[in-house]
């Protein structure tokens, strides 16, 4: 395998901090060190995760998403380098299947699936994006890699919570662009692999669990906020590479809000929330007209290399009845003290949808009806039997969760 150096940004959120650590200690790749930037708030969680010793940790108060990866590329020693937000937790399989087509020396990036709140839906696929910074679904084959490349107004699309580059490739591009301080960052990387010819990997089975956590830009419910961050980082994007003397803000303001408009229709936003947020995107807008791109030259050599403790485990699957979840977390939770990968079933007798979350205590937790569906796609209930309905989501989750 090659040696790949993990970067996670976190701001203000030491809680998801620390779990994105207990998921990254799981994963099976063996070649690995982990980069965490991570401001004062965030910082006492990679002392309270015990893993302080072997994280390459760098103080970063800034909130800038792209400022901070290039003070984590800074310190990266890896042949490739990838990102996960400190809101994600990888399946354990994630790297390995994230870095899997840098065999071919034609690829330059990589970018996996990702799954949204409750764990099995997903908020991402595969997507192009184009240089009015839209983006559109595409098709690709949900089991193996599909490589492609784009060409100038076209991308293939990454994000920024699942994504890998090259350390090479990334730092002859002078790193991210720090003009986009959150939004937009990971694409403006993506246009300009794009222009490059290079080649970028979409690989299915590198998931990870993306649960939006609250921040200073949004809510947990991912309503907005503040939109200044979004409209400078449309700005700065548009004049980089949209079409030239055609960069206004008509469109983009009047997609904010309806956007605006249909949380205040659901309740989730009051009537004068609307104006105001528009304002901020605005003004967002109008200082992103004046930002300068910001990309740098290689920086010095790293520290060395700094191995992670990862690599493979042994896969425990632990089935128990709704009324019996307290024992069975209990029970889950010791296994993974005793260094397995716990994936645990709690199943009631009903057609209750199923959910997959990563517990503080590091166990893959799905719990639902015994005859509910997990894939949205199925029918809405199947006459199974218990023992069979957990060997069947073992089988949906074994290329993301087991041992080779």
């Amino acid at each position: 395998m090659p040696s790949v150096s993990v970067i996670v940004v976190s701001n203000g959120r030491p809680d998801a901090l620390q779990r994105c650590l207990m998921g990254l200690s799981q994963i099976d790749h063996s070649d690995c060190e982990v980069i965490v930037v991570a401001d004062a708030a965030s910082r006492p969680a990679i002392a309270a995760s015990g893993l302080a010793a072997v994280i390459k940790a760098v103080a970063f108060d800034a909130p800038n998403i792209s400022a901070a990866r290039n003070a984590g590329l800074s310190q990266a020693a890896g042949d490739i380098v990838a990102f996960i937000d400190d809101d994600a937790v990888p399946e354990p399989r994630w790297l390995s299947h994230l870095t899997a087509p840098f065999a071919d020396p034609s690829v330059a990036a990589a970018g996996g699936f990702v799954r949204g709140r409750n764990g099995i839906d997903f908020q991402w696929r595969a997507r192009l994006a184009f240089a009015d910074a839209e983006t559109t679904p595409i098709d690709v084959d949900h089991v193996r890699p599909t490589l492609m490349a784009g060409g100038p107004g076209r991308a293939v699309k990454t994000e920024g919570t699942n994504m890998a580059v090259l350390r090479t490739t990334l730092l002859d591009l002078g790193g991210f662009d720090e003009a986009f301080a959150f939004y937009l960052d990971e694409t403006d990387l993506n246009m300009r692999l794009a222009l490059l010819g290079a080649t970028t990997a979409i690989v299915p089975l590198a998931q990870v669990h993306h649960g939006f956590a609250a921040s200073a830009r949004r809510r947990a419910d991912r309503v907005p906020r503040t939109l200044f961050q979004i409209g400078a980082s449309l700005a700065v994007f548009l004049r980089k590479h949209g079409p030239v003397g055609r960069v206004t803000p008509t469109a983009a303001h009047a997609h904010q809000r309806r956007r605006l408009l249909r949380l205040m229709v659901s309740g989730q936003l009051m009537p004068g929330d609307v104006g105001r947020l528009l304002r901020t995107f605005d003004a967002g807008w109008a200082e992103g007209m004046t930002r300068a791109p910001a990309q740098h030259p290689a920086p010095p050599a790293p520290p060395p290399f700094l191995r992670f403790p990862t690599g493979p485990r042994p896969h425990r699957v632990i089935q128990v009845r709704s009324w019996r979840a307290q024992a069975g977390r209990a029970e889950a939770a010791q296994a993974v003290r005793d260094g397995a990968i716990v994936s645990l079933y709690i199943l009631s007798p009903t057609a209750l949808f199923h959910r997959v979350r990563f517990t503080e205590s590091g166990v893959w937790e799905q719990i639902g009806g015994q005859f509910g569906k997990s894939d949205r796609s199925g029918r809405i209930c199947q006459p199974w039997r218990a023992a069979s309905r957990v060997r069947y989501e073992v089988a949906r989750q074994q290329a993301q969760r087991l041992p080779e």
